[in-house]
C-alpha cells in the first residue's frame, strides 16, 4: 500500500510501573493484567472513534482523525481503568500522551515528528496523568481547554524549540472538585492579583498563599507533603511566601533540583531560591536520573 499523509491525532498511552508487576505477581498473572487493561484502552479507542495502530508490550498507539475524540478518549481510558480495576487489589495506573499534526500512514504503521512528540510527552508523564501540548490545547474547544492547565516548558531531546506541556484534567468532579475550583477562582481573577503557589505531588495539592503561608517538604511523617524517596531528608525543603514571593529553602544533606518551565535546572545545597513561573521539584535525586517522586508547581 502506498504511504499517504494525514492530520490527526497520535495517542501513546501505556501501564506505568508494569516491570514491577511481573517482579510481584509472576510473568503469567502480570501478562494477563497487561492483556486486560490493554483490552479495556483499545475498547474504549474504538468507542471514541480511533484505529489502533500497534501494541508495543504494555503500551498502545493509536490514532483519530477529529481531535476532540481523541481527548475524550483519553479521559475515558483512565476512568475506565480506575473504575474497572483490572488488577483487583493490585493496583494498575496508566499514562497517556497526545499529540496532533500530520503523519505519514503507511502499511499500518504511521511515522512522522507528531508521532515523536506523543511519544516524549508521554514519557515525561507519570501514572494517572495526561499530558499533551500547546499545539493541542489551542485546537481545542472552549469547553475542553477548561480542562488543561499548563505544566511546564520543555525542550525535548532532538529539538530547539520548546514545548508549552499540559495536563488534562480526567477525573469526575465529585474527586476533583478542590482542583477544579483552585482553577476557576484564578481564572477569574485578574492576573495581576493572582499570588497563589500550586503544589502537587500525585494526587495532593496544597495552594501556598496569604492564608498558609509556609510548607514543609521531605520524607518525614510530620511534612505537608511526604516524599517517597529514601533521597529525602526527613524534613528536606520548605517553601515560604514572604512579601509578595515564594521562597525555596533547601535544609537537606541531598540537595534540591528544580527544573523550571523553559528547561532551566538548578541544584540548592543549603541555599534558597525565588519560585517563578512553572516547573517540577526534586528533593535528592537529579532529572539526569528521570526521578519517579517529583512535586508540580505552578504561580498563579
Amino acid at each position: 500500500m502506498d504511504a499517504s499523509q494525514e492530520n490527526v491525532a497520535v495517542l501513546f498511552a501505556d501501564i506505568s510501573g508494569s516491570t514491577s508487576l511481573y517482579d510481584k505477581l509472576g510473568n503469567e498473572r502480570a501478562l494477563q493484567l497487561v492483556k486486560q487493561t490493554l483490552a479495556i484502552l483499545i475498547q474504549e479507542m474504538a468507542t471514541h472513534r480511533g484505529s489502533l495502530v500497534k501494541t508495543i508490550g504494555d503500551e498502545i498507539v493509536c490514532i483519530f482523525p477529529k481531535l476532540a475524540d481523541a481527548f475524550n478518549a483519553a479521559c475515558a481510558m483512565q476512568m475506565a481503568v480506575e473504575q474497572q480495576r483490572p488488577g483487583g487489589e493490585q493496583p494498575i495506573h496508566i499514562r497517556i500522551g497526545l499529540h496532533f499534526g500530520e503523519v505519514v500512514l503507511e502499511k499500518g504503521d504511521v511515522y512522522g515528528d507528531t508521532v515523536n512528540i506523543a511519544a516524549k510527552v508521554t514519557a515525561i508523564t507519570r501514572a494517572r496523568q495526561i499530558m499533551t501540548t500547546h499545539k493541542v490545547v489551542d485546537m481545542l474547544s472552549e469547553e475542553l481547554r477548561k480542562k488543561t492547565r499548563p505544566v511546564m516548558r520543555t525542550v525535548f531531546r532532538g529539538k530547539e524549540k520548546a514545548f508549552d506541556v499540559f495536563h488534562i484534567l480526567w477525573e469526575p468532579e465529585d474527586t476533583t472538585s478542590t482542583r477544579m475550583r483552585i482553577g476557576m477562582s484564578a481564572s477569574r481573577k485578574p492576573a495581576e492579583s493572582r499570588h497563589e503557589l500550586m503544589l502537587r505531588y500525585h494526587q495532593q495539592i496544597i495552594t501556598v498563599s496569604e492564608n498558609l503561608k509556609h510548607v514543609v517538604l521531605g520524607r518525614g511523617n510530620d511534612c505537608d507533603i511526604v516524599i517517597r524517596n529514601n533521597l529525602a531528608s526527613r524534613q528536606h525543603a520548605r517553601i515560604e511566601y514572604n512579601f509578595g514571593k515564594f521562597l525555596l529553602n533547601d535544609q537537606s544533606v541531598n540537595g534540591t533540583y528544580i527544573r523550571f518551565s523553559d528547561g532551566q535546572v538548578i541544584q540548592l545545597n543549603q541555599q534558597q531560591i525565588v519560585l517563578h513561573g512553572a516547573g517540577t521539584i526534586s528533593l535528592g535525586e537529579p532529572f539526569s536520573e528521570e526521578p519517579g517522586e517529583v512535586i508540580e508547581y505552578l504561580l498563579q
